[in-house]
């Protein structure tokens, strides 16, 4: 049975995407949402089928509720067990099934109103190390910009105003770091 079309070996055929000219033969089809889209681009421009745009094609099965569900009575969740139910009262966690702290404080402080409904007992304790930094040496050809920091004979300096060649006790440049 004859065959309807040329093999195309020798063809020219332009990419669809950058329109550079290639052989046929080097050309690949692209496919988007798992269809073959009938458009032929070279090897630079090919790229596979995105998984993303295959969102709602398949059913998928996942159940975020339960079935019949029960609560935790094991909890006692008010009073000063727990939830604060009065203003001005404690809120402490004691025993049951979730002993945690909870509570909302913003760093820096609520507003007013908040003062005594939900106390926050978290707090952290801690101690800093040593903490280290070095520091460059002041030096009279190094032009320093306000907020710069330098030792000098064993103190350390910060410019408040831009200089050259002002040695770090010359006070209407530096300041005591």
């Amino acid at each position: 049975m004859p065959v309807s079309f040329a093999s195309g070996r020798f063809a020219i055929a332009e990419c669809d995407r950058c329109g550079f000219r290639f052989k046929l033969t080097e050309l690949k089809g692209l496919v988007v949402k798992t269809k073959n889209v009938n458009i032929l681009v070279c090897q630079s421009c090919w790229e596979p089928d995105q998984p993303q745009l295959q969102l709602g094609m398949y059913p998928v099965n996942d159940p975020q509720a339960l079935r019949n569900p029960r609560p935790d009575t094991s909890y006692n969740s008010s009073g000063t067990n727990g939830l604060q139910l009065v203003a001005g009262t404690a809120g402490f966690p004691e025993g049951g099934s979730r002993i945690y702290q909870w509570g909302w404080k913003p760093v820096g402080g609520g507003s007013s109103e908040d003062i005594g409904l939900t106390e926050n007992y978290l707090t952290s304790l801690g101690e800093v190390g040593t903490v280290m930094f070095n520091v460059a040496a002041w030096s009279a050809t190094t032009s320093y910009a306000p907020k710069d920091s330098v030792s000098y004979s064993g103190g350390y300096y910060l410019a408040i105003k831009a200089n050259i060649n002002h040695v770090p006790t010359d006070v209407t440049y530096w300041v005591v770091n």
